[in-house]
């Protein structure tokens, strides 16, 4: 399924799971008015601790997670809000996204570099 935004995602999510507006709005700790906003993508996605609750309080799982992050971030015109952290604290994370940078290095490179990582998981 494609999701025209993090609104639009939650939203989609949120009906999935049977949960009203004025449920989930409680259970985050915000007013129902401001999370159908943030649906109607008036608003900007939640801050780091609400997008983690809210993925516990949807069930998703971790590529779902991943995907709201993901648009989370594109919504505020940023990285991903689950990404800073983790670049900050490793300087080679830096240096790796620059010299990709830097190189041109494109979607091909980055799915192989990617793959061959997950090869090393298992």
């Amino acid at each position: 399924m494609t999701y025209a935004n993090f609104g639009d995602f939650i939203a989609k999510k949120r009906v999935e799971r049977k949960i009203t507006v004025r449920k989930m709005a409680e259970m985050l700790g915000v007013s129902a008015p401001f999370l159908t906003d943030v649906e109607k993508d008036r608003r900007n996605p939640f801050d780091y601790e609400k997008l983690v609750k809210l993925a516990d309080i949807l069930q998703l799982s971790d590529e779902e997670r991943d995907l709201m992050f993901d648009l989370a971030g594109k919504k505020r015109d940023t990285v991903a809000p689950d990404l800073p952290d983790y670049i900050m604290d490793h300087d080679y994370v830096s240096a790796a996204l620059r010299t990709a940078r830097d190189l041109g290095a494109g979607e091909e490179e980055w799915n192989k570099f990617v793959e061959d990582l997950k090869k090393r998981e298992g």
